[in-house]
């Protein structure tokens, strides 16, 4: 395209569509945000748009160079690579909305350009995979080989899966409860994978959270702080985050998120903190997205506007550290039969 232009002595130019707030739509069908129809447009004859447009290019070449050699990258690679080329980055955020406009542009995820974030999230649980990343390929691993379970990174999350006792997938947002699962074998008394999320988590983590459901047909299961932001982590692994709607493959719209609800720090008399003024707005900016409008997202939002209260999944330990493998997660799975 920009040589076509070049060889027609045109100026390049690109057009790729819109991520403006404005043109960021909920997509009944897909059950997740996408772009709409509005497009933008990056010219070499406009001078506003030499910097950017420029980046663009380079950008869109030394990832080519990364698939062409197989190599990866970070985004903090990519930022500092940049210099080395004389192009320049105010700092890594502009870099990687470049990143975000290429995968507007094309289409891709950057995880396809082999551009990562750096890895934070893990996964533990009976499932052998096998390798394909160069001078790897072939080589297997059991993901219950190690208690501290293994990162996501991009040799796990594009690996073959090859086999699997595990009739479920828990997420959970923290590595300590993460650690108390492994601890507490419930890889094996629930037969399940379990995944760090580290928080929100990283779109590596959520691609594999996909597969592991559409590959492998296991049902997915969600275990967040019992706040507004434990609510919203569980939503951008159900249906995605504003700033992913050029991106599909992301979600697991089918995935449940069984708790701490509002209505859990209430039934189980969780230790609990009041809510913050930045909650409470938080709340009502999340009431206003067509997401949490009706069943359990709009119910648990307004329970925690109602009791003002809000609790970690640590809460549990005041009733003894297996509580919450003992009691809590059993009942919760029962629980989300019904949803």
């Amino acid at each position: 395209m920009i040589y076509e232009d070049i060889e027609k002595e045109n100026f390049p130019e690109v057009t790729l569509a819109s991520r403006s707030v404005s043109n960021i739509v909920y997509d009944e069908r897909l059950r997740q945000y996408v772009l709409g129809p509005a497009k933008i447009k990056r010219s070499a004859h406009n001078i506003k748009h030499i910097r950017s447009f420029t980046q663009l290019i380079w950008l869109a070449s030394f990832v080519n160079k990364l698939v062409e050699t197989s190599k990866t990258s970070t985004l903090r690679d990519v930022f500092y690579s940049a210099q080395a080329y004389g192009v320049d980055f105010t700092d890594q955020s502009e870099s990687d909305e470049i990143i975000t406009d290429l995968e507007v542009l094309l289409s891709k995820a950057r995880e396809d350009f082999n551009v990562y974030p750096e890895e934070r999230s893990a996964i533990f649980g009976d499932l052998t995979i096998e390798y394909t990343v160069p001078g790897y390929e072939g080589k297997r691993l059991n993901l219950a080989s190690h208690p501290d379970g293994y990162l996501i990174g991009p040799s796990l999350s594009t690996a073959e899966f090859v086999d699997t006792s595990a009739e479920m997938v828990l997420a959970v947002e923290k590595g300590g409860l993460f650690t108390r699962f492994v601890e507490e074998n419930v890889h094996k008394r629930y037969k399940a994978l379990i995944v760090d999320t580290a928080g929100q988590p990283p779109r590596s983590t959520r691609y594999m959270l996909r597969r592991l459901n559409t590959e492998l047909k296991l049902p997915v299961y969600i275990l967040a702080d019992g706040d507004v932001y434990g609510e919203h982590i569980a939503m951008v692994i159900v249906s995605g985050s504003v700033g992913a709607a050029h991106l599909q493959d992301l979600t697991v719209p089918d995935a449940k998120w069984i708790g701490v609800w509002g209505t859990d720090i209430v039934k189980y008399r969780l230790p609990s903190d009041p809510l913050t003024e930045m909650d409470i707005k938080r709340i009502y900016e999340l009431k206003k997205d067509p997401r949490y409008s009706k069943g359990i997202w709009l119910r648990e939002l307004d329970m925690f506007l109602k009791i003002k209260r809000k609790s970690e999944l640590e809460a549990f330990a005041k009733y003894g550290l297996t509580t919450i493998v003992d009691k809590y997660l059993p009942e919760k799975l029962e629980e989300a039969k019904s949803l």
